[in-house]
């Protein structure tokens, strides 16, 4: 009879323990994807919205500048119009647009004459190469710099470093990127991507290139870092007196252990979003730092735009520019997930 009573028990205690209304791993998991994924969406719907909006508020009339220099009857600027789409409704030019997007026709350029996605996709690699080597290493040297500035605090190396990244961040970069100009003297090239007269063969046309990648990556370098290293010198500045760590001296760990493998990673996972967020702003450029340099990327197609306003242009970019923000936020969130335990608890 008590081995009857002690199963019995055993079969009721098991299912009472288990919270009816927490979520399993798998479909507490799902529900977490889901629920990003929708605001995810829903936020690239209003970007859409927010794009076709605000371009078309922008002042000046893209058919007469079009037509700036050239003698044309008020019939020709009407069929212009009328080709355009311009001579619609603005209802009826958004729902134009929508459906052009759905079928992933971005629209022709009214300047250019072309259409917009051959033209995003001949120049997004330049800018690929341009900010993503930037953000590379403004990754490492600012996370470095800010780790050693964090656990020397107050120290002069921590003073400086502070003092600098808080120099450059406050610093315009197309001031910089002028600057830089004038103080290297003609040792690097100014302009382009490409020289006239570049050498054949894939290892000296790529020496060429990264000659010409200098000066446009070290200026957006030099302000991005700034980011990172202060992000992380905070961060690992609010780890330094956790009681995890006072038990990891305890145990005898030397202090270069105690800050690699402990503090080091918990003081990293608010840097995640500003690092995935940064990368999503790869595809967008600079347009200023593209413009000085005449860096055949996004940034200088967005300022030729701007002078239209070439608005199918605008919107292109604009929407390339925030899927990939929304998507690399979409990222870091679902790693926030697998990377922090209280993230997957909460």
């Amino acid at each position: 009879m008590t081995g009857t009573v002690f199963s019995s028990d055993l079969e009721s205690n098991e299912p009472e323990q288990r919270d009816p209304d927490e979520p399993r791993g798998g479909t507490g998991t799902a529900r977490f994807v889901a629920r990003k994924l929708g605001g995810a969406l829903t936020s690239l719907v209003l970007v859409v919205l927010l794009g076709f909006l605000l371009f078309r508020m922008i002042p000046g009339d893209p058919v007469a500048t079009m037509t700036r220099e050239r003698p044309t009857s008020p019939e020709q600027l009407a069929q212009l119009r009328e080709r355009m789409g311009l001579d619609k409704p603005m209802f009826q030019q958004l729902l134009d647009y929508l459906a052009g997007l759905l079928r992933g026709d971005l629209g022709t350029s009214y300047v250019f004459n072309r259409p917009v996605a051959a033209m995003i996709g001949e120049r997004v690699w330049p800018t690929i190469l341009l900010v993503g080597t930037a953000t590379v290493l403004a990754v490492l040297l600012g996370l470095w710099l800010g780790v050693r500035a964090a656990w020397r605090r107050n120290s002069m190396f921590d003073r400086v470093n502070t003092g600098l990244a808080l120099t450059f961040w406050s610093t315009p970069q197309f001031w910089l990127g002028m600057m830089l100009l004038i103080a290297t003297q003609g040792a690097f090239p100014s302009r382009g991507m490409r020289s006239p007269d570049a050498p054949s063969g894939f290892f000296m046309a790529s020496l060429d290139v990264a000659h010409h990648l200098v000066l446009p990556c070290v200026t957006l370098l030099v302000v991005v870092y700034a980011q990172y290293m202060l992000v992380m010198r905070s961060s690992l500045l609010e780890e330094m007196h956790s009681e995890y760590l006072t038990t990891a001296r305890a145990k005898g760990l030397r202090d270069d252990l105690v800050r690699r493998r402990h503090a080091v990673p918990n003081a990293l996972l608010p840097t995640i979003t500003l690092i995935f967020l940064q990368f999503g702003m790869v595809v967008s450029g600079t347009v200023t730092v593209e413009k000085v340099f005449s860096w055949p990327g996004l940034g200088l197609l967005t300022y030729d735009a701007l002078w239209g306003p070439d608005l199918p242009l605008l919107q292109g970019v604009f929407v390339i520019l925030a899927g990939s923000v929304v998507l690399m936020n979409l990222l870091a969130e679902l790693l926030y997930r697998v990377l922090d335990p209280r993230v997957r608890a909460s």
